[in-house]
């Protein structure tokens, strides 16, 4: 169970993690539904509007692309929202019942060969807003860290690490 506290300040701030798994059907208005939950709670915790601009950016990235890509917009599958919430960082991961697909192997959007074909634009900003990114091997799960900028720790700085392993 969280416990909240009022600081000198009179703001409030968190003591223990928030951690959460929401399955629903792959449905991108109830999917946001979560991703609006998750900004309250950054919020709630001061992270700063850059960082929230961040994590909203990536999550809606991540559930287009899970309900798109993913699970070809078969309603019928699931998609998963897990997150742990602190006031020190943001860590979400997003799964669908798809297939999966090798992030390695995805052309690089900003070359001028690639600007007008489609895809892997999602995956460019979900990167480069997030500290850290991960897919799972099969594909289908990603998790994306924030640290809470306000707080002063950051992460490696991410922007194109992809790493294969699952977590």
């Amino acid at each position: 169970m969280p416990v909240f506290v009022f600081d000198d300040k009179q703001s409030m701030t968190l003591k223990t993690t928030i951690h959460e798994k929401i399955v629903l059907k792959g449905i991108i208005s109830e999917l946001r539904t979560v991703c609006a939950k998750i900004m309250s709670l950054g919020k709630t915790l001061n992270y700063s509007g850059d960082d929230l601009f961040a994590i909203h950016l990536a999550m809606e990235e991540a559930i287009v692309n899970a309900v798109k890509h993913g699970n070809k917009q078969d309603t019928n599958k699931t998609v998963s929202i897990e997150y742990d919430v602190s006031p020190e960082k943001m860590d979400i991961s997003v799964a669908d019942e798809g297939r999966g697909f090798d992030s390695t192997h995805l052309a690089d959007p900003r070359l001028s060969e690639n600007i007008y074909k489609m895809g892997g634009r999602g995956v460019l900003l979900i990167k480069s807003y997030m500290d850290e990114v991960e897919y799972s091997k099969t594909g289908n799960t990603v998790r994306m860290l924030k640290f809470n900028s306000r707080h002063g720790k950051t992460g490696g700085q991410q922007n194109g690490l992809d790493s294969s392993t699952s977590s």
